[in-house]
């Protein structure tokens, strides 16, 4: 007789329990396709709590392959085929050419299959797809009765995912904790925004307090603007590949629920109070608050050589860096801006440098490069719709979609730039000069003053290993004016090293 494993699995440990049947019919259907194809039974192994859509990850599947492996072991039995996989997407295929590599026949109640021969590659495939289709309307299925329970004002989740202080059984209502929820807003009203000082007069968590400061339930109204990823990138299987989740995604507005369910404890009002107060005390970060001492003059208006933001960072000292890490060294504050509070107070207000920037910022200014650079954006604005086009047929996974538009808004942002400084330069010295003047003594000034002058002009400093390649400024017509995203702008070439 040949000699045979038996593959057991459940997705779930509440399906391996002692008082579900699943297991031992799993068992004695295998062992009566075992005594109809002669086969002798020499292993069983058993999977609980893991999905067919993770079967790969499983140690207990990884030592099925070994065991195929072995020139003893002919075949693998099983219920169905969908106690072998369910596959999401064509990764999880492998599995089937462990089989053929192996000479491995898998048998099930109505027969065998050998992934080796055409027939059986043929069958196989079709097989495994219709189990992942299977797999698929059970999903759908099981979600549009839950969003449809939503929709109604019912909870179709576990009790361990309803809110601190509410309780659901057929009808919403509150528990005593509610108590607890009405003195954490009354906290906040009365002025401490402290997460941590709240958990302590309530003896809660501080992240609980959190969560339940912002959950429009005890208003009265149940507000569902998230749900879990449908596609197959949005599941991660736990350690082993055992059941996990998926992640949340934000609901398009047409999805969102807001439904009444309880009477509020909470007054709109004073729930919209506290969303801003909450609000304000997050942007008041450590760097925003009240007599933090600033240091840096120049964070917001740097820009790497490669296109990235330059941005703030204490290493045992203060320093610029690359937001991309593109390779450039980190420059030190108490380098840099010195110098650039000198280039700006005697470089920049210099009529003969500005004539020499300006003649050569000229020179640089080709139609030609501007023609290219136009086509350029023209093709990296059609794939960035190509990408989208692609995401809305399913071609593509969110994830995938926002790293490819990640780099392309990276290369559309280098050639927009790049195109700025190829635009003829229409500004004169006599009126660069007249921008400038107000520069003069700028490197005597305080940290406040020189960031008021800076927002007037809104500059875009390239530097890169404190080399100045060049300074984009907004020109505005009238001299009282703070720059815009929409000012025209100059471009000047400066090529200075500190």
């Amino acid at each position: 007789m040949k000699r045979a494993v038996e593959l057991i699995r459940v997705s779930t440990e509440s399906q391996a329990a002692e008082d579900k049947a699943s297991i031992p019919a799993q068992r004695a259907i295998n062992r009566r396709t075992a005594t109809a194809y002669a086969l002798t039974i020499v292993k069983s192994i058993e999977i609980s709590d893991v999905s067919g859509t993770a079967v790969l990850m499983a140690p207990e599947i990884k030592e099925l392959v070994m065991l195929m492996e072995n020139p003893d072991i002919h075949a693998v039995v099983t219920r169905e085929f969908s106690r072998l996989m369910r596959p999401e997407n064509f990764s999880d295929y492998a599995l089937l050419q462990a089989f053929a590599d192996s000479n491995t026949l898998l048998y099930l109640p109505e027969g065998p299959i050998d992934f080796a021969s055409k027939t059986g590659r043929l069958l196989g495939t079709i097989r495994a797809a219709i189990a992942g289709m299977e797999r698929s309307d059970i999903f759908e299925r099981t979600w549009s009765a839950k969003e449809v329970k939503r929709r109604e004002g019912g909870f179709p989740a576990g009790r361990n995912c309803l809110p601190y202080g509410v309780d659901y059984d057929g009808k919403w209502s509150y528990t005593p904790d509610a108590e607890k929820v009405k003195e954490a807003f009354r906290l906040i009203l009365a002025g401490e925004s402290s997460y941590s000082v709240v958990s302590r007069n309530l003896g809660l968590e501080p992240h609980r307090i959190r969560r339940i400061l912002h959950n429009p339930i005890y208003t009265g109204w149940r507000v569902i603007d998230q749900k879990r990823d449908p596609s197959p990138a949005g599941k991660y299987p736990t350690r082993n590949g055992r059941q996990g989740s998926r992640r949340k995604i934000k609901r398009a507005p047409e999805e969102v629920i807001r439904v009444k369910v309880l009477e509020p404890i909470v007054s709109e009002a004073d729930f919209s109070h506290v969303q801003r107060i909450l609000e304000v005390k997050k942007q008041q970060a450590w760097r925003y608050i009240e007599g933090f001492q600033h240091r840096f003059t120049y964070n917001g208006f740097l820009i790497c050589e490669c296109g990235a933001r330059i941005y703030t960072a204490n290493r045992g000292g203060d320093y610029y860096l690359c937001k991309d890490r593109c390779g450039a060294r980190y420059m030190r504050r108490d380098r840099l801006d010195p110098y650039l509070d000198q280039t700006f107070a005697r470089k920049l207000t210099s009529p003969a440098f500005l004539r020499e920037r300006l003649v050569t910022a000229r020179k640089h200014s080709s139609p030609a490069d501007r023609d290219r650079l136009g086509e350029q954006m023209q093709r990296l604005t059609g794939k960035r719709q190509r990408v989208l086009d692609s995401y809305f047929e399913g071609v593509i996974s969110a994830e995938e979609r926002d790293s490819r538009l990640a780099t392309i808004q990276r290369d559309l942002k280098i050639a927009s730039e790049m195109l700025e400084r190829q635009k003829p330069q229409r500004f004169d010295v006599d009126r660069l000069a007249g921008i400038f003047r107000a520069f003069r003594s700028f490197d005597e000034l305080q940290r406040d003053q020189k960031r008021r002058l800076l927002n007037a002009i809104m500059p875009a400093i390239e530097v890169k290993d404190y080399f100045v390649k060049g300074i984009s400024i907004g020109i505005c017509e009238r001299r009282s004016c703070v720059a815009s995203p929409g000012t025209d702008r100059i471009y000047l070439p400066l090529r200075l090293a500190a």
